[in-house]
This record gives C-alpha cells, structure tokens and sequence, in this order.
C-alpha cells in the first residue's frame, strides 16, 4: 500500500458510489485520499441487486415524485425529491459515459423493471448486479486518476475538529494498528450503513455506522436515525453471516408471496414496510420462521436473463427456483437516517460533508422507495464535489490532536455502537 502523506485537499470515509463518485468530479490537480475498511470493492453498492430509478420521461414525473413521498410516509422533503428526480437523467448519461451498461432491448433503447411501490417500471437495471455494474466502473475509473489514492483496510476513528470546523481525521491502519492524523481542507463520510451493528442484515458486517459514532462524540448533527428499512425478502438460512438479498424486482416481474399451505397472502407490489408487516403477520400466524417466495410466475427465460445471480445462488442452497418455492424471512437493509446533510451534502459542521447511505438528506423519509439509493447516493457525492470546489482550496490548517484517546481500540468503536444504539432508541421513544 502506498505511503499515506500527512495532508491531502479532501479526504474521503468510504469506497462505495457515493465516495467514488465524489472522488471522480473533483479538480483533477486536487489530492484526495479515499480509506475502506476492508477491500475496495466490499462495499454495499457493489451488492445492490434491484437497480437505479431514472425520471424516463417528463410525463413520469408527478408520478415518481407521488410514489417517493408516498413510501416516505410524506415525511421526504419535497426540494429534495425534486431534485434528486430532475437531476436523474443527466445522471444516469454520465454513468452510460463511464461503461455502465443498463439493459436494453432489440432496438437498443433501455428497458425497465417496476418494483414494489413504484406505479409503473421506471427502473434501470443490468441484470441482478446493478450496483456492481455501476461500481466495478466507477472503481476502475477512480484507479485510473493519479490525484487519487486508495487505502485498503484503514479506517476513520474521528474527525480533527476545532471550533466547529473541520480540519481532517484520526486514521487507524487495521493490520499494523497504528493511529495518525491525516489533515485535509475537505472531508467526506461516505461509511454506508448500519447493518453491522444488527444480527440479520443484507449488508456487510464491517458497515457499522462509523460517521454516526463521530457524530455524537462531536456534536455534528443526525436526523432520524431510528429511521431502520427491513427488506421483506432475504433468504432464509440458518448459517450465521450476511443474509442474501431477494431483489424487489424478482416481485416486481410477477414473483409472489405464499404462506406455509402455499397460498398468496398479500400484495406483493406495496412499499417495503408494509410487505414486511405482512410476512411478519402471516410468519406469527403460521408459526413458521419464514414464509415462501415463488418465482415460477416469472418463467425461465426472465430468472435467467434477469436474475442469474438468484438463480445460481438458490441452486447452490439446494432450491431450483424454476420448479419449486424458496424460504424466504425479512432482514435489516437500509439506513433512511443518518447525518444530516442540506442540499449539497454539506453537514453542521463546516467544511465537512456526508453522502450516500451515511447522510440523511431527506429523500427518502420514513422508508425509502426502491432503487432511490444508488441515484440518491450518486447525486448528492456530486453536489458536494462541486461544493467543495465552488467554495475553494488553500483554507485547510494543522491542528494539534492528542493520539492517545485512540489507543482502545475496542472500547471506542465499543462505546460508539452503544450510542448509536441509544440514541436511535430515544428518537423513537420521542417520536
């Protein structure tokens, strides 16, 4: 691994599409250093099955912007969904420019999926690895640009803060655990979600609200992190680890939900909340610890062309999802809270930004609409680039930070999993 200097003009918590794409439109003559965790490509854009929502039309728009809010509960922020909406289009060119290759049909133009809440299909998708798609390329890209760095299996313990501004962070280097600051003029949480800290989750376990821990311990602001997505159908194992996803969209092309006698229960097309109050329903009634997803509506030439990556997987689980039903239970999946961010992902505290499922901008509300999350995290990355570079580079500064708060490891992270926890159970107690 590279040398990690002591100063870079941003520097970036996070390798998933928000902390790429953020990376990817800043100034070409800026250094930015990106940190993951783990690998770089064990981020949870890369595991996003269903796909990436586009405004396909001028006429759609009343109707998207109906289907967001209302799987919000009407608690999105109206000039957030607009924008995200509008600017959807350019985006999604932008990403096509970077290799991204959505499906299409004979004539070359995009086809699109419906999944559970929208109105009508207006989801782009490569086949049942959307999010690798967008990301493997957006990585590749990232790696192509000297001015960028990568630092695998590093993290972010804090931010160095002084008087409400932000002059960097505290970065342990896992495999050597050695603790230094790293200053910058800019800095981006990107650190994903909180499914680490859950038993049962889609996401990767090392994702466990890192920028949600600095918050609290420095007073920047959070907005709903209670705010707690179950996805309806993961598949049901007894091995201990991540649960594997069910796409949306197996539902959305006419998968559906049957009980422990095998009859539909529900519909299967309503927002996610809702479909996973039924399962839990019908669960507790049938005194089952799942319920059965079948697919066989589908046909075998859409499992296969469509959702290869299900498919292979069920088999190897020993279910052939052509000819028999697959069990399925609902698992903690996205993070509609976070830090709070305004319109161009800009935090309380200054010259700090958050992006992607980290920040809370309010898009998404109470629950979030399907495949909202890679566009929303794509937008907002690209809003705070552009805002960091409107707003100018040579401001940054040095700091002193004492290094020996940060030799317990354990307890730290310790003692911010136990606040997220706390706090998350008091905004819902005050809700």
């Amino acid at each position: 691994m590279p040398t990690i200097q002591k100063k870079y003009d941003v520097l970036i918590a996070g390798t998933g599409v928000a902390g790429l794409y953020c990376a990817l439109h800043l100034p070409a003559e800026r250094r930015v250093l990106m940190l993951t965790k783990s690998s770089a490509d064990k981020s949870d854009s890369f595991l996003a099955q269903g796909g990436i929502c586009v405004l396909k039309s001028p006429d759609d728009y009343e109707k998207y912007f109906d289907d967001t809010m209302r799987a919000g509960h009407y608690e999105n922020d109206p000039a957030a969904v607009e924008l995200m909406i509008r600017s959807s289009p350019a985006l999604i060119g932008e990403l096509v420019d970077y290799g991204v290759r959505f499906a299409r049909d004979g004539a070359g133009q995009f086809r699109y999926t419906r999944e559970g809440g929208h109105s009508v299909p207006r989801i782009l998708f490569h086949d049942d690895v959307t999010g690798r798609e967008i990301t493997s390329h957006l990585l590749e890209a990232v790696k192509k640009r000297p001015n960028i760095q990568i630092a695998e299996d590093c993290e972010l313990l804090d931010v160095i803060a002084r008087e409400n501004e932000c002059f960097g962070g505290v970065v342990r280097e896992n495999a050597s655990g050695k603790v230094f600051p790293v200053y910058a003029e800019y800095t981006l949480f990107a650190t994903g979600g909180v499914g680490g800290l859950w038993e049962n989750s889609t996401n990767y376990r090392h994702l466990t609200g890192d920028a949600l821990g600095i918050a609290l311990k420095n007073g920047i602001a959070l907005e709903h992190i209670d705010y707690v997505q179950i996805h309806p159908t993961t598949f049901y194992s007894e091995k201990h680890g991540r649960r594997f996803l069910i796409s949306e969209s197996v539902r959305g092309e006419g998968a559906v939900l049957l009980d422990k006698n095998m009859q539909r229960f529900c519909n299967e097309l309503l927002p996610r909340d809702i479909v996973t109050s039924a399962i839990r329903a019908q669960m507790q009634k049938d005194g089952t610890k799942h319920v059965w997803l079948d697919m066989r509506p589908l046909g075998e030439r859409t499992v296969k062309e469509h959702f290869p990556t299900i498919y292979r997987h069920c088999l190897e689980e020993g279910y052939d999802v052509l000819r028999t039903p697959i069990p399925v239970v609902p698992a903690q999946h996205y993070f509609m809270g976070g830090v709070k961010v305004d319109l161009d992902g800009r935090t309380s505290m200054r010259r700090l930004y958050a992006a992607g499922e980290t920040a809370c901008n309010g898009v998404h509300g109470k629950n979030r609409l399907a495949s909202n999350s890679l566009l929303e995290s794509l937008i907002w990355a690209k809003r705070a680039a552009a805002d960091m570079s409107a707003q100018g580079f040579g401001k940054g500064g040095v700091q002193p930070i004492d290094l020996a708060a940060y030799a317990d490891y354990e307890s730290l992270k310790g003692n911010y999993a136990k606040e997220i926890r706390e706090e998350a159970e008091r905004e819902a107690y005050c809700d």
